[in-house]
């Protein structure tokens, strides 16, 4: 057998195992609808804390501030759901068209890595949110979500590791500067969600 003969059976070997190990029916499709979503949620969740839509005003540290604890939860688990949902459809038809099976071991472990920081992360947010400490919320979210991104990332694309990152520096970046959580929210959930979704479409989907 000539050398270059083994070279291409060892690359196909390498991807065979490659895809049994990875999760690789991700749609970067959905990364950009995620981010439509989280931009369009950022926009009512302005006009309810800085506009008094449907709020109740707070005072603290002498400025008046309208928050409306309820609506900006639904605002949240209505972009979590969107997301999730067009995520499953999308994903679900690439692996569909590749022949992939979207629910196997690989996806377990996947969701599995992914879900304990989230879960951990949004009863913490919970506990800050129900003692006031707004402040701390956006940076909490996109903190957590990194490290979920991160976990999960050994189990599909390197790229999502990438994103991750970019998410926990947003979030710390933050942290560092109150009174900015929702425009960084925005660009954490929004705009990197788009560009990573934009990336992953352009070099895995086409």
């Amino acid at each position: 057998m000539k050398e270059q003969e083994i070279q291409d059976e060892l690359v196909s070997i390498r991807k065979l195992m490659e895809r049994s190990s990875k999760f690789i029916s991700l749609s970067g499709l959905s990364g950009i609808l995620a981010g439509v979503y989280a931009l369009i949620g950022a926009g009512f969740a302005y006009g309810i804390i800085y506009n008094g839509i449907g709020g109740h005003p707070h005072n603290r540290n002498g400025h008046l501030f309208y928050i409306e604890e309820t609506s900006l939860l639904s605002i949240a688990l209505l972009v979590l759901m969107a997301s999730l949902i067009s995520g499953y459809i999308l994903t679900k038809n690439k692996a569909k068209r590749r022949n992939q099976p979207i629910w196997g071991n690989t996806s377990k472990v996947l969701i599995f890595n992914m879900t304990v920081p989230l879960v951990s992360g949004g009863l913490l947010i919970l506990v800050h949110i129900y003692h006031g400490h707004y402040g701390i919320v956006s940076p909490s979210c996109l903190v957590f979500y990194g490290l979920a991104l991160i976990s999960a990332s050994n189990f599909t694309f390197t790229d999502v590791k990438y994103l991750g990152l970019c998410e926990i520096i947003l979030g710390l970046i933050a942290a560092c500067l109150p009174g900015y959580g929702l425009l960084f929210w925005a660009i954490g959930f929004g705009l990197l969600h788009i560009v990573y979704g934009s990336m992953m479409y352009f070099k895995y989907d086409r």
